[in-house]
């Protein structure tokens, strides 16, 4: 399964952005999943017969006065099954996988116009801040899963995998 979820982002990035940024998500994809724990590490697929069409992967997010949230990132659904609200579909699977964990807290770094379909809304780094400096803060984004979103005061951190500013 490693190797098709590294497959999975790698082909799907390629494709949207370029080969450079297909093989940088590639490589996040492998080391989410080897450097992550796994109690910290949620992901989910939708597969074709036995081949991997989307998936997405959830971290989290932990604030220094001691409130946690998951991270979602990355998302990918190959290029061919776009548009069919697949995607989607797993993201809200995810979602409420996590609420029924008890999770009340989940945020993303992409593009608003497809987040905001599930559910994300922007947020400032005053309201959020992100273990980075954002290159694109629009693409900051988060959810509450049980109410209205309250700031949280103070720095935030993420797994080893994300914690570098070239993915921020």
């Amino acid at each position: 399964m490693h190797n098709d979820m590294v497959a999975l982002f790698t082909q799907t990035f390629s494709d949207s952005e370029g080969e450079a940024e297909g093989k940088t998500i590639g490589s996040l994809v492998s080391d989410l999943l080897n450097t992550t724990l796994e109690q910290d590490l949620q992901g989910f697929v939708t597969k074709q017969g036995e081949r991997l069409i989307a998936g997405v992967l959830f971290t989290p997010l932990r604030f220094e006065n001691g409130e946690m949230g998951y991270l979602l990132s990355p998302m990918a659904t190959l290029t061919e099954y776009q548009g069919k609200g697949i995607g989607q579909a797993l993201i809200n699977f995810g979602l409420e996988h996590l609420k029924q964990q008890g999770v009340e807290l989940v945020f993303t770094y992409g593009d608003p116009n497809f987040y905001s379909r599930v559910g994300f809304q922007q947020v400032t780094e005053a309201q959020f801040k992100a273990p980075h400096s954002l290159s694109y803060p629009h693409g900051w984004l988060a959810q509450s899963l049980t109410g209205e979103l309250t700031p949280i005061e103070g720095t935030s951190s993420c797994v080893q995998g994300l914690d570098s500013p070239a993915y921020w």
